[in-house]
């Protein structure tokens, strides 16, 4: 498959070929990856003289070196004989393809090889080879070879699209390869007439809809794994709130006194008359109220084995929300106070918000670091 991917990707126009001839793939013996980048480059400038001389030197290298995997393939006993020789004549069809499609690359090779009259029989056999070694894998009935069989499966069908019963042996290798979650309920204490619906429900629909860290594995709710009728679960996920406090109010005050200089006081007249302004200090006695109301709580994520009962993993996650408001008043010169502070003085008490709202609120900092974890976790599966 890495293989194969690999030729895909090099075969994408103008990929590799921004700022290159493929001069250093060609010295380093990448004599594929070098006629790509010389095609490319030609599709770009015509007339690069560097790029069609690595194209001229580096084609019969690669049609050699490709032939060469191709026939080493077959004389061997390797089990991917037919998916190699494959690889190597599609490999060897794409440059054609690349040629031809690139007027300047068709000057410096003038009748480039192919197979595509070879390639539709070896799909064939190519399909029948990983088809045999997928079902080998699949019946050892173990998570890790259902891996390999899926993988092979799927070769199959990007090479002969819905050869034999494949698809039926996909879908039955990608279930034994999955591992099975169940999701439990987050319950929140009765003594509290809060819901951690909204946090459930954001959590099931990361699991449900964008988790993506691993395609092996699969979470459920109960009712889930009941309408599906599941057969087994491998793993119990326990998400719960250990502990939590809400609406913890926290009320201060503090008075101070504050000065400012030079500021216009009064007015004078001097000798000849003239009226100027006379500058002092002011103060004012400010009084701020500032009341808090923190929410916190503590959250534990615990992976239980289905048949050991065994725990797998356990993490505590905590989260704080505080809200606050800001009133007061002064005695003295307002101007011995900054605009910040007299906003201070101009507002007044107003009630929290409502105690589901500061639920919610306090666990948004624990999903953010629960969503790592289970990608962490659930990536070794």
């Amino acid at each position: 498959m890495r293989a194969l991917l690999l030729l895909i990707i090099l075969s994408i126009p103008l990929l590799f070929s921004a700022c290159t001839s493929g001069k250093k793939a060609f010295e380093r013996g990448s004599y594929y990856e070098a006629c790509v980048k010389a095609i490319n480059r030609l599709r770009q400038k015509p007339n690069h003289k560097k790029s069609k001389e690595i194209l001229r030197k580096s084609y019969p290298l690669a049609i050699q070196t490709l032939e060469d995997n191709a026939q080493q393939a077959m004389i061997s006993n390797d089990q991917y004989k037919y998916k190699k020789k494959l690889q190597a004549y599609e490999a060897i069809n794409n440059l054609h393809q690349n040629i031809k499609a690139s007027p300047a690359a068709r000057k410096v090779i003038s009748n480039p090889k192919n197979y595509f009259a070879e390639v539709a029989d070896l799909k064939e056999k190519a399909a029948e080879e990983s088809y045999a070694i997928g079902m080998n894998y699949l019946s050892n009935n173990t998570r890790e070879d259902a891996k390999q069989a899926y993988y092979h499966f799927r070769d199959v069908d990007s090479f002969v699209p819905g050869f034999k019963d494949v698809r039926s042996k996909m879908d039955e290798a990608k279930f034994t390869a999955t591992l099975k979650v169940i999701v439990e309920q987050i319950p929140v204490p009765s003594i509290y007439s809060l819901s951690a619906d909204f946090f459930q429900d954001k959590v099931e629909e990361y699991l449900h809809s964008q988790y993506r860290s691993n395609e092996f594995v699969r979470f459920y709710t109960q009712a889930e794994a009941d309408a599906e009728d599941l057969p087994y679960v491998d793993q119990y996920l326990r998400l719960q709130f250990d502990d939590f406090v809400v609406g913890e109010t926290h009320i201060e005050r503090i008075t101070e006194t504050f000065t400012r200089d030079s500021v216009v006081v009064g007015k004078t007249k001097v000798r000849d008359g003239k009226e100027v302004n006379v500058y002092g200090t002011v103060k004012a006695k400010l009084t701020v109220n500032r009341k808090e109301v923190k929410s916190r709580g503590l959250f534990s994520m615990r992976a239980v084995d289905a048949h050991s009962k065994a725990v797998l993993t356990h993490r505590k996650f905590t989260g704080e929300f505080i809200w606050f408001t800001q009133w007061g008043n002064f005695n003295g010169d307002e101007r011995a106070l900054t605009d910040e502070q007299l906003a201070i003085c101009a507002a007044y008490d107003v009630p929290p918000p409502a105690p589901q709202v500061l639920f919610i609120e306090f666990t948004k900092p624990i999903y953010d670091q629960l969503v790592p974890a289970l990608n962490q976790f659930y990536q070794q599966y």
